[in-house]
């Protein structure tokens, strides 16, 4: 892959794989920095990038990798973060969004990956099962769950809203 190729997959790519990392994560921030350092390890082997065919999976999958092994490091920092108001000025995102996000983090990881991967970066089961390495029937289990479990905690929620408001 040349280096004006690279530059055109980047631009294409970026904006796209930092929308399913957040979903995946719940931090935007998290996930620009994630996929930002999958493409610069993507950058060091460009000559042979298109060989593996699905170069964009190629950098979903280091960077799903990445946002794991940086959460596990940072674990005990997460509630300290967590309890800082944002700056001032910052606009928030909308409640839908908000409250998608939140039942998102509720699910196990599987789950949540499953879903991720199917609903918001459009990929088959076959490809979900090639990407994490799990038998395709298991992936099918974990999408029947999560968007179950999804489907409650989403209704759970709305119950609460209609009873606040």
């Amino acid at each position: 892959m040349t280096e004006e190729e690279f530059d055109a997959f980047y631009a294409v790519a970026f904006p796209r794989l930092v929308g399913q990392l957040y979903a995946l994560t719940g931090d935007h921030g998290e996930a620009q920095d994630v996929v930002q350092e999958a493409f610069v390890r993507a950058w060091d082997r460009r000559a042979s990038f298109l060989a593996d065919q699905a170069p964009e999976a190629w950098i979903r999958t280091v960077a799903m990798r990445l946002a794991v092994s940086r959460w596990r490091r940072a674990r005990r920092w997460l509630d300290l973060v967590r309890h800082q108001a944002p700056p001032d000025g910052v606009p928030g995102p909308g409640p839908e969004h908000t409250v998608l996000v939140e039942a998102l983090r509720r699910l196990p990881e599987a789950q949540r990956q499953a879903v991720v991967l199917h609903h918001l970066c459009d990929l088959s089961v076959e490809q979900i099962a090639v990407e994490t390495g799990a038998p395709a029937g298991t992936v099918k289990a974990r999408l029947s769950r999560g968007r179950a479990a999804l489907a409650a905690l989403l209704s759970a929620g709305e119950m609460e809203d209609s009873r606040a408001g």
